[in-house]
């Protein structure tokens, strides 16, 4: 359990529900499983050249959004997002939130569409939280309620604990929609006065309360489960040049710090369809061999990503300045001169102490101060490695005292590392998805176990030795 928020007001931001930021309002496009078509990307393009800046980005959870839009414009942004099929519903915009595997299989893609339009059909689902976060197959991501392949069964899991509840292929989406209610109802329960919780780590013994009112109103009895394994997640530099999974091809790129062009947006926008990644990348699916290798060509052409050894594989960043008031940094400004190929952890560039955007699992954190930049190793639930984790909430996986947390699995290469799988886990992902901000808490950085230490401030360095510090941090 988290700490109470202090309001029911949840900011995070749809298609009509915008937010101001300092560069203007912002807005963010839905999609499901990260899918969408060419078409609808070029009308984005053409919406954000229009209304905004011209770029477009790409966030943590999949999504686009626009920045840089004007008060008077929104009518007739939404107008014109309803026109390309991106705006569906008026009701639930910001709760179509489903996470899927890049290239999943067809039968988990099917269910994406499906678990769509359940929601939409769903009266009482507009009301849940905008960072409430469905998932149907293993993805990089903190989901609040998923749907695991598990043989020809499916597993579900409950803030990422699997609680021992499976259901047949058939009965996915009905589980996942009878697991928002019970997270709804039992938020209600607990709420006491106090503003409501928006993800279910945010309650009190959530996963097996949420779980238990699931598994009643769905009559399922649950089944015992194994010891938790490490599973294989996909790197982001596994996602680039040609790619085969699932019996597909396609032509995978990074979008460097996660900012479309509108050259880039013109080619992607010939594709007949398209998948964002939660690693800041675009997939052509649906290729040949040689379709896969000729987009390729296209891609590098436009300045995308297609090699696994660029120097901006693994690293993200927030919105950082002008965009972002609260920031204390231009941060993808000081990435761009910073940045260089490391085959280590990934590197995630923040302008304040929300870490907004943050990577799932285990990563080097570099802060803005105002004075330099603090240099942190995180571990997958935001806390600076080495820290001691709470009563109540160590599992396995947890680097000890000291530790710096566990390294990418050597004999994989740097295509692929081992994780703790996300679903499988006794105690929830704490992940800061999108805008959310981090919770992990403040403290004076030279008591953080994490820090890299530096000249002045405990963990503070000046921009131009950065380069240095943050590759060896991420090769630690």
């Amino acid at each position: 359990m988290t700490a109470h928020r202090q309001s029911d007001t949840d900011a995070c931001p749809g298609a009509l529900r915008l937010h101001a930021a300092a560069d203007g309002l912002l807005a963010r496009v839905r999609l499901p499983g990260g899918l969408l078509t060419g078409a609808q990307l070029g009308s984005l393009g053409e919406l954000a050249e229009q209304f905004g800046d011209g770029r477009l980005e790409l966030t943590s959870r999949a999504n686009l959004q626009l920045r840089a839009l004007q008060e008077g414009d929104t009518a007739r942004l939404a107008d014109r997002l309803r026109a390309a099929g991106l705006l569906p519903s008026p009701t639930h915009d910001a709760v179509r939130n489903i996470a899927a595997p890049p290239l999943a299989a067809a039968r988990l893609r099917a269910l994406v569409e499906e678990l769509d339009a359940a929601i939409r059909a769903d009266p009482e689902l507009a009301g849940l939280p905008g960072k409430f976060l469905f998932a149907i197959g293993q993805v990089p991501l903190a989901a609040d309620v998923a749907a695991i392949p598990d043989g020809p069964r499916f597993g579900l899991r409950f803030g990422g604990h699997d609680t021992g509840l499976r259901v047949d292929a058939g009965r996915v989406t009905e589980a996942l929609i009878v697991s928002a209610h019970a997270f709804l109802a039992e938020r209600e329960a607990q709420r006491g006065g106090r503003a409501a919780a928006w993800r279910l780590r945010e309650l009190a013994d959530g996963p097996a309360r949420v779980s238990a009112r699931a598994a009643a109103a769905l009559r399922l009895t649950p089944v015992s489960v194994p010891v938790a394994t490490p599973a294989e997640v996909v790197d982001p530099g596994a996602l680039v040049g040609v790619v085969t999974d699932n019996d597909q091809a396609a032509a995978g790129a990074l979008v460097p710090l996660g900012r479309l062009e509108s050259a880039q947006i013109r080619v992607l926008a010939e594709a007949e369809r398209l998948v964002v990644t939660p690693w800041r990348g675009v997939l052509v699916p649906g290729l040949t061999g040689s379709a896969a290798a000729a987009w390729i060509e296209r891609l590098a052409a436009a300045g995308l990503v297609v090699t696994p050894t660029s120097r901006w594989t693994g690293v993200t960043a927030c919105a950082g300045r002008p965009g972002c008031a609260r920031s204390l940094g231009d941060v993808r400004a000081d990435a761009e001169a910073a940045s260089r190929f490391v085959e280590g952890l990934p590197a995630h560039w923040v302008g304040c102490a929300r870490a907004c955007g943050s990577p799932a699992g285990d990563h080097v954190r570099i802060e803005a101060t105002g004075e330099g930049y603090a240099v942190t190793r995180r571990s997958g639930d935001g806390r600076p490695a080495g820290e001691a984790v709470p009563h109540g909430e160590a599992g396995p996986g947890v680097a000890p005292a000291g530790d710096p947390g566990p390294r990418r699995d050597e004999a994989a290469g740097p295509r692929s590392a081992k994780r703790r799988d996300e679903a499988a886990g006794p105690r929830p992902a704490k992940r800061r998805d999108e805008d959310g901000p981090s919770s992990a808490r403040q403290r004076d950085e030279a008591d953080d176990p994490g820090a890299v230490r530096g000249p002045g401030r405990a963990g503070t360095f000046p921009v131009d030795v950065l380069g240095d510090v943050v590759a060896g941090a991420r090769r630690a």
